[in-house]
């Protein structure tokens, strides 16, 4: 649990949990989702007058979300905009989406015990200005850089070595800031990257 009051609750989610198992744990209501694969911060609703404030701005787009993610290869720029529309199932209707990165950091493997020795990665801060399912992954296959260790997305033939470096999906929500539904403030929080994330970071970036 990060924060809570009478109004909201803010927790960090560790990766492989549903959002509704977090929901069921806090008894709070969503008003958005992360991936289960995806670690970080999210807030829920204690009361219907909370739940309808914050989806309402989610909607509106008026949430800054910040993500850290570790991408296969070397980022050409520092910063850029994907806007390439996605679509939640084959047969669903393309619909618009942005996101927002820029480079943290470039790595790249000196452990000669993996085959993927000598490989280039790029850590990445994401910033979607849209809310589509599994829209930061797909976004980053689209342009040639999936995310480290992920099953859907990622390179297939390096997933076995991807798991070595790092044993689930390399994305962390780290940053959350919003209206508070009551008090009209404007507030945000921060979730660290979780241990297994910071071992696969010194593993391949060294620090």
């Amino acid at each position: 649990m990060l924060y809570e009051d009478e109004s909201l609750v803010v927790v960090d989610k560790p990766s492989g949990m549903v959002v509704d198992e977090v929901a069921d744990q806090t008894g709070a209501i969503l008003v958005h989702r992360l991936d289960k694969d995806t670690s970080g911060v999210m807030v829920l609703a204690k009361n219907d007058l909370a739940q309808q404030g914050l989806k309402k701005q989610f909607e509106e787009r008026k949430v800054t979300k910040k993500y850290l993610a570790l991408v296969h290869g070397e980022m050409k720029e520092d910063q850029g905009l994907i806007t390439t529309p996605v679509q939640r199932y084959p047969k669903d209707q393309l619909r618009s989406a942005i996101t927002e990165w820029k480079v943290i950091k470039k790595c790249s493997i000196s452990n000669l015990h993996v085959r993927q020795a000598g490989f280039q990665y790029s850590m990445l801060e994401l910033s979607p200005h849209t809310g589509r399912t599994h829209q930061l992954r797909k976004h980053l296959k689209s342009i040639g850089h999936p995310i480290v260790s992920d099953p859907i997305y990622g390179f297939r033939k390096k997933i076995k070595d991807d798991l070595k470096l790092c044993p689930r999906l390399f994305l962390h929500a780290k940053y959350l800031e919003f209206t508070h539904p009551v008090s009209g403030e404007r507030v945000h929080f921060e979730a660290d990257l979780p241990l297994e994330l910071q071992k696969a970071t010194k593993s391949i970036c060294g620090e």
